[in-house]
């Protein structure tokens, strides 16, 4: 555990060169999408922020929509916060175009997938856990898959959804499964925080990566520098590197 103790976002984070090179060394077995929606059942994804859904597991999302598996995903917060003193992109504005870049992108991947915001506010997300776990228990079904945040990720938001989501899928006997966003940032390979036992890889065909890399591309508000502030743009340049990969990694 102590290799999990310091999971400051900062920098550049580790290279994509760095993390194919572990990941060829110790490649997660290999799972079938399919396998991770139960019969008759909804995946339901939970993203903190818009982008979170496509960035973790869109690929995952559109071949769960091409084996017919219903999608529900549940927009935590509208990313209001994501441009701080920010004169190009006030906290109003902001949520209203990145709801419209989340819905764009969904278009893309699944589309007719529903889309519900929780509307809590960007930052904080751990003061809403309660209320976040009981409207999600409300909609999920025994037969469902909840997907959510590695509950070690490093950004507070996605660790807080990763324990609210936790508790509904629990409370109503779903299957719960993690995947990571910002621990690909954070995180050394080599000092044993990665689960290797609990990781499965999903790939992706040509198709489904070509429309991720498209989705991707939907968010212009964290792919843009912000001339106001000269703040770089949110997603780096190592980021979408690992949007480029042939797989998904999921935690079981």
């Amino acid at each position: 555990m102590d290799a999990l103790i310091d999971r400051a976002i900062r920098g550049t984070g580790t290279s994509e060169a760095r993390w194919q090179a572990w990941l060829d060394r110790n490649p997660p077995r290999p799972i079938d999408p399919r396998g991770l929606a139960q019969p008759s059942g909804t995946l339901h994804i939970v993203a903190p922020h818009p982008d979170d859904e496509i960035l973790g597991c869109g690929g995952i999302m559109r071949e769960a929509w091409r084996a017919g598996v219903p999608l529900s995903i549940w927009a935590v917060t509208d990313g209001e916060r994501s441009h701080p003193d920010s004169r190009t992109w006030q906290p109003a504005p902001l949520a209203r175009e990145r709801i419209r870049e989340s819905a764009a992108a969904l278009a893309l991947i699944a589309p007719g997938a529903s889309r519900h915001r929780l509307e809590v506010a960007d930052g904080s997300v751990e003061a809403f856990e309660n209320d976040i776990a009981d409207r999600l228990a409300a909609a999920i079904n025994p037969r469902d898959t909840v997907i959510a945040p590695w509950q070690w990720d490093g950004h507070p938001d996605h660790e807080s959804a990763s324990r609210a989501a936790f508790r509904a899928a629990r409370a109503q006997g779903a299957r719960f499964l993690e995947v990571p966003i910002w621990a690909w940032h954070w995180m050394d390979p080599d000092t044993g925080a990665f689960p290797t036992d609990r990781a499965r890889a999903v790939r992706l065909g040509d198709e489904t990566l070509a429309l991720k890399r498209r989705a991707v591309q939907c968010f212009r508000t964290q792919l843009e520098a912000d001339s106001s502030t000269g703040k770089p743009p949110v997603l780096t340049p190592t980021m979408l590197q690992r949007v480029d990969r042939r797989f998904e990694v999921i935690f079981q």
